[in-house]
């Protein structure tokens, strides 16, 4: 097992942090990078010929380049954006496909941007466990998109499977619950667009991801205009720089990305398939915890082969009720549809708790959780009698 919450300061105080699906705690790392980078560099790239504005635009590149290389993209195929849901509002307004496949555990980032871009829209349903039900897919099929990992029941899309039966698709991953949590290959996996945000991996808010595939770089038309991504402009008419630029108008989030460099670094160092194996066993010893508390408690989800995503609701009180208790015991877990209203209509409840770990979480955080359902169910149970 990992052992890194001491490089978290939050983690410090008298709580077990939960919601790592919703957005991650920060190392010292991160933070000092950020702060750094305010300190001795702030100057705007790729502008400015003096010290400074060049030692800033090194930063930025060398950012761009690690970030590429920790999906096993080339620096050309990353572009900068706010987060995954502005890259899939991106897409969806610049490929406009005709026909649109995705699942119903879509996020609804994933689910109204493609509802709004006029489509038809075309669903891979699930079981009662939460698995994607691909025998529905046609291999004809020209454009998917869908989640890497839900963030709802933690199922992981088979996206080989997916690239099997589908060859000739265009495929769009939504990454943010994938690339935090999992080795990613883009050109492995042959994936089209990967989406990821930088807040769920470690790194600041407000900088995400958006890998395109430089077979199609130059066919989507730019989303932003302004500075930076002109090639040559005249009163009349522009031309546009080469991508990634091309797509990145205006100043980027300079600090953002340096914290998001620097978050990819700790999880290098750290290993993927560490960070994969780590969370793997914290969720299989929380689902074995969890199976003892059958009475009372209802689990949603795989059973096996998950991310590390519980979600759940005690028996006979509602999920937000159940939360907010659990956060005067300093557990902190989200409840509610967790933007994924289609999914959570499926199991027919109107919400229900979420734990979610990272690679700070601990065998004693979740026996600490495991402890204080009961007392939750005891206590409110007792309230409404």
């Amino acid at each position: 097992m990992l052992d890194v919450k001491k490089d978290f300061p939050i983690l410090k105080k008298n709580i077990v942090y939960l919601d790592s699906a919703a957005t991650s705690q920060k190392p010292l790392q991160v933070i000092n990078a950020v702060s750094n980078y305010y300190r001795y560099t702030n100057a705007n790239i790729h502008r400015g010929i003096y010290k400074l504005a060049q030692r800033s635009s090194r930063l930025i590149d060398s950012a761009r380049a690690q970030i590429a290389k920790f999906i096993g993209a080339d620096p050309g195929e990353i572009i900068f954006v706010r987060g995954t849901t502005e890259a899939v509002n991106f897409i969806a307004s610049r490929l406009s496909p005709k026909i649109v496949t995705l699942s119903v555990l879509e996020h609804h980032s994933n689910l109204v941007p493609w509802q709004q871009s006029g489509a038809i829209l075309k669903f891979i349903n699930i079981d009662n466990q939460g698995h994607l039900l691909l025998e529905s897919l046609d291999p004809k099929t020209r454009f998917i998109t869908i989640t890497g990992v839900s963030n709802l029941l933690g199922t992981i899309t088979p996206l080989d499977k997916i690239r099997k039966i589908c060859p000739q698709a265009q495929i769009f991953v939504d990454g943010a619950q994938l690339v935090p949590h999992f080795p990613v290959e883009v050109h492995k996996l042959g994936i089209d667009f990967l989406a990821f945000s930088g807040h769920k991996m470690l790194g600041p808010t407000g900088i995400g991801v958006l890998y395109i595939n430089k077979s199609l770089l130059n066919q989507l038309p730019p989303w932003l205009y302004g500075g930076d991504m002109i090639d040559d402009v005249t009163l009349n008419s522009a031309t546009w720089a080469d991508p990634p630029q091309k797509f990145e108008a205006g100043t980027l989030p300079l600090a953002e990305i340096v914290g998001l460099g620097a978050a990819v670094d700790y999880l290098q160092k750290i290993g993927m398939v560490n960070v994969r194996r780590h969370e793997e066993d914290l969720t299989n010893y929380a689902l074995a915890k969890f199976k003892k508390l059958k009475n009372i408690v209802t689990l949603y989800g795989p059973t096996t082969h998950r991310a590390g995503i519980i979600t759940f609701n005690v028996n006979g009180i509602h999920a937000h009720d159940a939360a907010q208790v659990l956060d005067e015991y300093g557990i902190c877990v989200r409840s509610g549809q967790h933007c994924a209203t289609p999914a959570i209509t499926r199991f027919g409840v109107p919400a229900m708790v979420r734990a979610s770990f990272y690679i700070y979480n601990t065998k004693s955080d979740i026996d600490y959780l495991i402890s204080k359902i009961p007392e939750v169910y005891d206590r409110l149970h007792r309230d409404n009698s």
